[in-house]
């Protein structure tokens, strides 16, 4: 399956059959030679035979290629048989020659396909989309079939810049009901390993959460993977990943693994679904809304309330202006602060908003249950891309991430002190009491005095300085 290049969006429809059109070549009708394929088929079928056979030319011609080096003008190399074509004339040549019983092969499982891709389109009943994507799956349930050709990159090229500035981290998450979770999370699992990148996938009937570091030609690869999937595929679309500074080295492992959610509220899908989620507004429009309620000469008697659904430790050293922040530690206890509160939430409108988007898919939907909302609204791509387009806007201070990062910074903001002496700081360290594990705002002078604790009781075990994050210590939270 060829995923380092993406297919023009004018071909949509097919992108998906020719990025995966080698998943039922083991199909035996398909994969023995014959020279009378022409002759074998119906006549509207044969019609279609000659654009076919120049997609699947194309698309394999397509994985042999590889960047060009930044010396050469050159703008595409290619390279089989370990052989390296800088025309593609060349290439052409090399493929038609010695290359016929792939071709023919990517041929014949287009042509088969392609009665199945055209019926992809908008019209598409959700039992019949359910139904092909199964028939995909079936046609090859090996893993291996859905992972990318790397084999014209060298292992430093996949791996070099995991650990320093050349390193990326993707956040992102796919609502999408799967049938097969677990095959999900076996592919997942091999994805990443294949891919060299470390990070936490959370897998579940409703779909896919996923935070994963490594280098930029790894998390492009992988992304490419993403958009092409067909279980994926018409629910994803580049902007839904969010990148930031980093690599494999902001994670101490990889971790796959399949649960009743995708981000841990505490309530089962099958009561709460994501399908009955708030209105989404897109960063600008998001803004406005901020900017219309600041504006009001008293937000107390507002009817819209700017509601933070993080947890107290994010909210503390980042938040939107004039926000409502909940003060609790897991998102699972989100649905009870806001049966406490349902007078906070009466007849307004509710402008929420977390870290990239997901936990608001749930927590929006948990509120507009409730029934006393006028409007419930949420934030797009979280703050994540909101501080893309306005890292001057009114979200000031730094966003907390689930990694050993702790924050991203976008402004000079500090909205947040030391616990013990009250001086503006914002960077986390963890409690100096191994068994504890938490949080804390200590200023470098208080660190110098030994107050390197949450709290008292950690405070007089004595101060010891954490070694570092352990496997322990990394949660989900």
């Amino acid at each position: 399956m060829p995923s380092s290049t993406s297919s023009n969006q004018g071909d949509d429809q097919e992108a998906c059959v020719l990025k995966f059109s080698d998943l039922d070549l083991k199909d035996r009708n398909l994969t023995h030679p014959s020279i009378n394929l022409k002759a074998e088929l119906d006549g509207i079928t044969k019609k279609k035979y000659s654009f076919a056979k120049k997609k699947a030319f194309a698309l394999f011609v397509k994985t042999k290629q590889i960047p060009a080096l930044p010396f050469e003008c050159k703008e595409k190399w290619w390279k089989c048989c370990q052989q390296l074509f800088m025309d593609p004339v060349c290439i052409h040549r090399h493929v038609a020659t010695q290359h016929a019983d792939e071709i023919y092969h990517q041929t014949a499982s287009v042509l088969k396909q392609m009665p199945m891709t055209l019926s992809t389109s908008k019209s598409l009943r959700s039992a019949e989309r359910k139904n092909l994507l199964k028939e995909y799956l079936t046609h090859s349930h090996e893993v291996s079939a859905w992972l990318p050709d790397i084999s014209c990159f060298s292992p430093d090229q996949l791996i070099s810049g995991q650990d320093c500035k050349e390193g990326e981290v993707l956040l992102f998450y796919c609502y999408s009901d799967l049938e097969d979770p677990h095959w999900v999370c076996a592919w997942q699992t091999a994805l990443c390993q294949h891919l060299h990148l470390t990070g936490k996938v959370r897998i579940a009937t409703e779909g896919i959460n996923g935070t994963v570091g490594g280098s930029k030609l790894a998390t492009r690869l992988y992304v490419e993977v993403m958009l092409s999937c067909p279980l994926f595929k018409d629910y994803l679309c580049k902007d839904d990943f969010k990148t930031s500074k980093g690599g494999a080295h902001c994670f101490p492992e990889l971790r796959v693994g399949v649960f009743e959610e995708i981000v841990p509220m505490g309530i089962s899908p099958n009561k709460i679904s994501y399908k009955k989620s708030g209105i989404h507004l897109c960063p600008a429009e998001f803004h406005k809304e901020v900017e219309k309620f600041l504006s009001q000469a008293s937000q107390e008697q507002s009817d819209t309330v700017l509601l933070d659904c993080r947890n107290f430790y994010e909210s503390k050293i980042g938040r939107f202006q004039g926000c409502l922040a909940p003060d609790i530690r897991k998102f699972s206890y989100f649905p009870s602060y806001v049966d406490k509160n349902l007078e906070l939430f009466r007849e307004k409108r509710v402008l929420m908003y977390c870290t990239g988007g997901i936990r608001c898919e749930r927590g929006s939907a948990y509120l507009k249950a409730q029934g006393v909302c006028k409007e419930v609204f949420q934030l797009k791509g979280g703050i994540h891309k909101y501080l893309e387009e306005f890292p001057d806007g009114f979200y000031k201070g730094k966003l907390f991430v689930f990694d050993e990062r702790y924050a991203l910074s976008y402004n000079s903001d500090v909205v947040s002190a030391c616990s013990y002496c009250g001086a503006q700081w914002d960077q986390y360290k963890l409690c100096s009491t191994l068994q504890c594990r938490q949080l804390v705002l200590t200023c470098p002078s208080c660190q110098g005095q030994g107050f390197t604790a949450c709290c008292v009781t950690c405070q007089d075990k004595g101060s010891r300085q954490a070694s570092g994050p352990t496997q322990d210590s990394f949660k989900e939270e």
